[in-house]
């Protein structure tokens, strides 16, 4: 981790050099998330994640030139640190550092800045920070303390704020219409790789500070279970494709929330994590490819299939795993009717997935570095078809960082 400074160090400097050539940017970016990267082969997906999220910005003609590539560089650093962080104030802090950069690719396109769509997204992520930050320190304060009620105030602040930074439901009023009006690939990056600190620093905070388990338990379950019902009514009557994705957003953010409540039960916390991190990683890779699709008004027809498959969660494809692992943890920590709601929201997704297939079918005419990068993100779905036991491997080496120190 004593590379992050230089890895800091190197992407600013990078990124004042990227407005004379914005290759100099992506260099800069690739060199630190390498010098960032750990020997862990759950982060070493992140960084390909976020390698691929380097290649697609190259789809496009933004206004930031060569910056973006930097504002990429610097998520990924940060969701490094947060993963090996126990600083509550330096998570924070990256809580913060990977949240800001997409504030401004928000706004990036082919032919300027999209203000609008850009303003209406701050809005709801300096409220969402606000109320993180806020719900953060009161969760602490309260466990030093042994408050219980100042714990239940500081809980909710914290889990609204997360709800509304990563868009789950019903707190995702600027999913659907930032979505569907920002550019696609500027979107391909919020909707994957600046998603992993809020969920891992939200992770560490209730698995450090756990008390009056049944009260945040429902609390955390009622959301997740809303999230996952939005999220699928809002795609089966959606017609966009980039309207369709957004509520699959939404719907996969519930999952994750389902696996965020098995955090009090000390001993599943390892297999929630894993769930939770491979469904980020599901997400991540679908949405890519799919934005890259909508970038190009069409994708390769076998590279769809598999995509949208995955995300349907069929076997052996990522999207199975991870919701194999999210089930088996809720079910072990007896959460049972979340359990079932959760299979049952994942069947209400074939209809609208089909949809996806159907729309994208037979469509030509896209780039050669598109019809690569989404055909890159397709063979990352097939990885599975080895039982992923390397996420397991890498969840139970993480948990030794999941204690906040002081707490």
């Amino acid at each position: 981790m004593e590379f992050v400074i230089y890895s800091l160090l190197i992407l600013a400097v990078s990124g004042a050099l990227s407005m004379k050539n914005k290759y100099i940017g992506l260099a800069g970016a690739l060199i630190a998330s390498l010098l960032t990267a750990v020997n862990n082969p759950l982060l070493l997906m992140i960084l390909v994640i976020a390698i691929i999220n380097l290649a697609s910005l190259d789809l496009m003609k933004g206004f930031l030139r060569g910056v973006d590539y930097t504002l990429v560089g610097l998520i990924f650093v940060a969701t490094v640190y947060a993963f090996y962080s126990q600083s509550l104030a330096f998570l924070l802090g990256m809580f913060v550092v990977a949240s800001v950069p997409t504030y401004m690719m928000v706004m990036a396109s082919d032919t300027g800045m999209r203000v609008e769509v850009g303003i209406k997204y701050m809005t709801f992520m300096v409220i969402a920070t606000v109320l993180f930050l806020i719900g953060a320190v009161l969760m602490v304060h309260a466990s030093a303390t042994s408050s219980l009620a100042l714990y239940y105030i500081g809980f909710t602040m914290l889990i609204v704020g997360l709800a509304i930074e990563v868009g789950a439901g019903p707190f995702h009023e600027w999913v659907p219409d930032v979505f569907e009006t920002a550019d696609p690939i500027p979107i391909s990056v919020i909707a994957s790789i600046a998603k992993f600190v809020p969920f891992v620093v939200a992770f560490k905070i209730v698995s450090s500070t756990h008390m009056g388990d049944e009260v945040i338990t429902l609390i955390g379950s009622i959301l997740a279970v809303v999230s996952m019902l939005v999220g699928n009514i809002g795609a089966l009557t959606s017609q966009k494709p980039a309207r369709i994705l957004a509520y699959s957003t939404v719907a996969n953010m519930g999952y994750i929330i389902a696996a965020l409540i098995v955090a009090v039960k000390e001993e599943f916390i390892y297999l929630a994590f894993a769930g939770a991190m491979l469904q980020l990683l599901t997400n991540s890779i679908g949405k890519i490819g799919f934005f890259i699709g909508i970038k190009e008004k069409a994708m390769p027809t076998v590279e769809t299939y598999v995509l949208a498959l995955s995300f349907i969660g069929l076997p052996p494809l990522m999207g199975f795993w991870s919701k194999l692992y999210i089930l088996s943890s809720l079910v072990y920590a007896n959460f049972i009717w979340v359990a079932v709601l959760l299979v049952l929201n994942s069947a209400m997704s074939v209809p609208y997935y089909v949809r996806l297939m159907k729309t994208f079918e037979g469509t030509k005419g896209y780039r050669k570095v598109a019809a690569y990068l989404i055909t890159l993100t397709a063979v990352l779905m097939l990885l599975t078809v080895v039982p992923p036991n390397w996420i397991i491997e890498s969840s139970k080496l993480l948990m030794s960082y999941l204690a906040i120190g002081g707490v």
